[in-house]
This record gives C-alpha cells, structure tokens and sequence, in this order.
C-alpha cells in the first residue's frame, strides 16, 4: 500500500507542469513535465510524475557521486559502430518555435537517440512507427540542439529521470524548472501495446491531455501504472547502467516528494539523432 501511494505521489509530479501558475511540481503544473508519484495523494500537476517508489528502495537514493565511480565525462562521445548519425539543423540550440513541427520523418529509416550525459552515453531506440508525431517532435528538437545542455532536473531512485525543460539550462531559472517547454503542445499517443513494463522506457511528461512538449522521462523501474496516461516513444537499448549513476535529486521515502540537499543535477551533453540499416 505505501509504494503504491508514494507511486501515486510521483506519478502527479511527472505531469508536464506547461503552466508557471501551479505552485507545487507535484501537482498537475502546465509548464512542468512530470511522471506521477507514486503514494503520496499530492495534488495532481498536469506535468505526469513518475510514482515515487518506497522506502526501502529510496535509502540508495542520494545526491552523492558513489564511492569509485568515474570522472565526469565532458564531451559526447563517438556514434556506435553501424548507425549513421542525422546532421544537426544548426550550430546553437534553438529553444523557442511557435508551432509543433511539421513532418519530416524519412519514411523507411529507423531512428534512434543518442543521449550523452556527464555520466556517459545512452543509446535509445525510438518508435517512429507507433508514435510517429511524438518521435518527429523529439527527433526536430534533437537536430536543432534543443535538448545540449539540459539538466536531468528530477530523478527519484526506483522511478524515474525526467529532462528536457529549457529553462534547466540556466541555474538562475531553478525554481522554475520543470515548467518549461517549446513553445507549442501537441496530442497523446498511446498504445496499449507501449507499456511501462521495464526500465529504460522513454516518455512524455506532461500536465493533462495533449500537452506534451519536450520534457520527456526515463523509467529506472517498471512504473505500469502510468499506462494509458504517458506516451512511449522509445526504449534504452545501450546506456542502463548511465542511469545508475545519474544523481538522484528528489527522496520519496517519507511518502511526499522531498528535494535532496546538495544534490547537483546531471546534464545531457548533447542528444543526436541516428538511423540504422
């Protein structure tokens, strides 16, 4: 009962806050991505927030570099053997559209994420198939270097890591992250064959129906009861133990979601776009 209501507490925060007027990033904030959390009845955020999972699980959660681990990396590294990196759209990040993006998606390719972080390289499958227009939308931000730079600025141990807020590139905006966004939304897709069965599953945060934008997440758990209220658009296939190592910056283990002091947020280094075969 208490992982569930700590899920529950996560899983409010994970909606996508697209609106500053909320005060909690646990509740549904329009401006904020966020996963549902698990337990805690926090007030809805229209951000998903992942749930938070419980006690037990969340004693590793610490805004500590482990013991041995190794220095930061500070430059993205080489693209895998066999894919064919999808050029950039430009030299500098472009954080602000006035609309969604239109098509552009090469029917036929098989399109992936590369995510280079400080703590090293993830490699995601995404699902051009099944959710055509949210991998379109992540794959034009991606080539206009919307994502270099950001911070990883919500991650609770045994549930998930959210990124993609624009205003987490200034640390000057913290109290605000988490209720950024693009500048447009865009419509749900879900599948009931995407489920949240696993760990290393990409989705939207958001704050209600069809406001997705760009803070997406990445499951450190299997979190089914997000089912039917994120979209799936893509799968970890290289990279899991990265995520082991970003730091977690939120503790659950009271039953509310609580900031860890100290804690300093990971950054994507860049996200580049490929395509295999």
């Amino acid at each position: 009962m208490k992982r569930a209501l700590l899920m529950l507490t996560a899983l409010l925060t994970l909606t996508a806050c697209q609106d500053r007027n909320a005060a909690s990033t646990d509740a549904e904030t329009p401006a904020q991505s966020q996963t549902d959390t698990p337990e805690a009845q926090a007030p809805e955020t229209e951000t998903p927030a992942t749930e938070t999972p419980d006690a037990a699980t969340q004693e590793t959660a610490t805004g500590e570099t482990p013991a041995g681990e190794t220095a930061a990396t500070t430059q993205p590294g080489a693209v895998p053997s066999g894919y064919t990196l999808v050029a950039p759209l430009g030299a500098q990040p472009v954080r602000e559209f006035g609309a969604a993006p239109a098509p552009a998606l090469e029917e036929g390719k098989d399109y992936y994420a590369l995510i280079d972080t400080n703590r090293g390289q993830i490699l995601a499958d995404l699902y051009e198939e099944e959710t055509p227009v949210t991998v379109n939308n992540f794959v034009t931000l991606a080539r206009n270097r919307y994502f270099d730079g950001l911070r990883f600025h919500r991650v609770i141990e045994g549930f998930m890591a959210q990124t993609g807020d624009p205003l987490s590139a200034d640390e000057s905006k913290k109290d605000a992250w988490g209720t950024g966004g693009p500048g447009y939304s865009f419509a749900d897709e879900f599948r009931t064959s995407l489920t949240f069965d696993a760990p290393g599953v990409l989705a939207m945060a958001n704050s209600g129906p069809a406001t997705n934008g760009s803070q997406f997440f990445i499951t450190l758990a299997p979190t089914d009861f997000l089912n039917g209220r994120h979209t799936i658009f893509g799968k970890v296939v290289q990279g899991q133990d990265v995520l082991a190592k970003l730091t977690r910056t939120s503790d659950t283990s009271s039953g509310q979601e609580v900031p860890i002091e100290g804690a300093t947020p990971d950054r994507m280094l860049s996200v580049r776009i490929l395509t295999k075969g």
